[in-house]
């Protein structure tokens, strides 16, 4: 069923379309507009200093062109041009770029702001769709053409006028998705010929905008395509896109009509823009990167972006935003986690296996690329599994839990959880692990054991221990063939439990002089179940049978 207020965008007469076949290999040309179409949709516009670390990050990252302002409309604008240029704050390979309506006395203007330039980019814009020109400007297709062709014309002249500077020419019809595509054809071809100077080395910039997002992608891609196929001269135009994010498919559309034949991408870093944003340039370009593509960016401090744009803008970053949110790679379901800690495990089986040096499930890129770290990489919650639990501990503490004890260590963890109704941290996972495995309130207390081999033969061990029972000191005697064995045999002549230790796993926690040893031990009761206990200790002897006490509290706790 229809909506009467609205209508199903028409088609594109492109039966032939070539780029759902295409495939991105290399990167487009990126160019900022943060500092004019991002400042200008902020609540609180940036500051001159503001504007000027931005920029200086910007050049930081790799951005060649960045539009600075808006400087026949604003006298803050055309003074940040002017310091730019005056204080040498501009890199050699960087454009900057003003925009300008197609108005005389505004091109005017802004020539004034680039005076002294070593290389800019004047942007001139005028929207030709049949809605502006009736609703808005009260122009036919010839005044609109005649306006732009005056204005193409006027631009080349000042130019002209400043042979010191490298300045090229940018023009926008505003609105390209809603205009006649064969009229937004007729009036570039027209700026084109009036611009009368575009070469392949130094080619005129046809930016073509989805101003307002109301197609779907693939119409932004269509119309890409036809009009590169159809311009007289395409080697000699660079087609730029300039999307925006009204129905949330503002990076969809970048990619297909990139896809389509693009060669530039305009946007804003994390999407800033009037409405509903700008395409998010961070995502755009992390999405190229993640599939191998050379940007030509560094977002390898990501955080440290992300952190400098909340800071200057006052506009906070989403926490789900793709690449810099804070969640974005974090995982709290516990299939995901354990499939995350086994995948990084197994990370140097991958360019084997897939070609690729990186290869993790529900990780499409390493966060590390891009200046996270993983300890960052999963959270803790009750619906967390035991694969992550383990993951924390691994990466936080350096503590390998056996996956045999895993199960019983998540349990733990979600009851935590539960019980104070919120995510956890790394440290009360840690806490919660000392204080349930490590070190459990119960009867015993291990005062010392002596293992001693015996003289005749030293594989078979003499064992002394003394032990606190509910604070009644205890000591008891035993041999074994081995330390372990030894005592446990003097163990219960104590304990009331039937008990084995068949076998156990022990790491090393630091390094050098400092390292301790780790012992995780199951008792094996009647019935063939198992109660973990855990011990550390310079030596890993006296390790085990820390765990074996810690074991003992547990089952007496139970």
């Amino acid at each position: 069923m229809s909506v009467p207020k609205y209508v199903i965008p028409e088609m594109i007469d492109l039966p032939d379309r070539q780029w759902p076949a295409k495939n991105l290999t290399s990167s487009p040309q990126w160019c900022s507009v943060d500092l004019r179409d991002g400042n200008q949709a902020l609540p609180d516009p940036m500051d001159p200093d503001q504007k000027l670390e931005y920029f200086k990050m910007l050049c930081a990252i790799g951005f060649k062109h960045i539009e600075v302002g808006f400087p026949s409309a604003s006298q803050d604008d055309f003074d940040f041009f002017r310091r730019l240029i005056e204080e040498g704050h501009i890199p050699d390979d960087v454009f900057i770029m003003g925009l300008t309506q197609c108005r005389p006395h505004l091109i005017a203007r802004t020539f004034e702001a680039f005076k002294g330039c070593r290389q800019g980019i004047v942007h001139a814009y005028i929207a030709p769709s049949d809605l502006h020109m009736t609703q808005v400007f009260g122009l036919d297709r010839d005044q609109i053409i005649e306006a732009v062709v005056t204005a193409t014309k006027q631009i080349c002249e000042l130019s002209d006028a400043m042979p010191e500077s490298d300045i090229r020419y940018e023009f926008s019809p505003e609105e390209f998705t809603d205009t006649a595509l064969d009229f937004g054809l007729e009036i570039c071809e027209k700026v084109f010929k009036a611009w009368g100077k575009a070469t392949p080395e130094k080619p005129l910039i046809m930016n073509l905008p989805a101003t307002v997002e109301r197609r779907p992608p693939n119409h932004y891609a269509d119309m890409i395509e036809w009009f590169c196929r159809n311009f007289s001269q395409r080697d000699c135009i660079t087609v730029s896109l300039h999307s925006h994010n009204d129905q949330g498919m503002a990076v969809a559309a970048t990619e297909l009509a990139l896809m389509a034949g693009a060669d530039r991408v305009e946007g804003t870093l994390f999407g800033h823009g009037e409405r509903t944003g700008n395409v998010d340039l961070v995502t755009c370009i992390n999405n190229l990167y993640s599939r191998g593509i050379d940007t030509g960016m560094d977002f390898s401090d990501l955080a440290h972006v992300a952190e400098t744009v909340e800071r200057l803008t006052g506009m906070p970053i989403y926490y789900r935003q793709p690449y810099a949110g804070e969640y974005a790679f974090t995982a709290f379901s516990g299939s995901h986690q354990d499939a995350i800690n086994k995948g990084v495990h197994k990370l140097s089986e991958a360019p084997a296996r897939f070609g690729m040096g990186w290869k993790v499930p529900y990780l499409h890129i390493d966060p590390a690329d891009i200046g996270r770290k993983f300890e960052r990489l999963i959270r803790i919650n009750s619906q967390s599994g035991k694969g992550g639990v383990a993951w924390v501990l691994e990466q936080d503490f350096g503590v390998e839990i056996p996956k045999t004890m895993q199960s019983e260590l998540s349990r733990y963890i979600q009851d935590y959880s539960e019980s104070v109704g919120r995510e956890i941290s790394s440290d009360e996972v840690h806490t919660v692990f000392q204080n349930e495995f490590v070190s459990p309130e119960g009867p015993y207390e291990l005062i010392g054991y002596w293992p001693r081999p015996d003289d005749e033969d030293p594989t078979f061990i003499h064992g002394e221990v003394k032990v606190n029972v509910n604070g009644d000191e205890k000591t008891v005697k035993a041999d074994g063939n081995g330390p372990i064995s030894a005592f446990v045999n003097a163990i219960k002549q104590i304990v009331e439990v039937d008990f084995s230790v068949n076998d156990y796993h022990e790491q090393a926690i630091g390094k050098g002089a400092d390292a301790q040893a780790q012992a995780y031990v199951p008792l094996k009761l009647a019935g063939n179940s198992v109660i973990f206990g855990v011990g550390a200790d310079s030596n890993i002897d006296q390790a085990a049978v820390r765990a074996i006490v810690a074991g003992l509290n547990r089952i007496a706790k139970k």
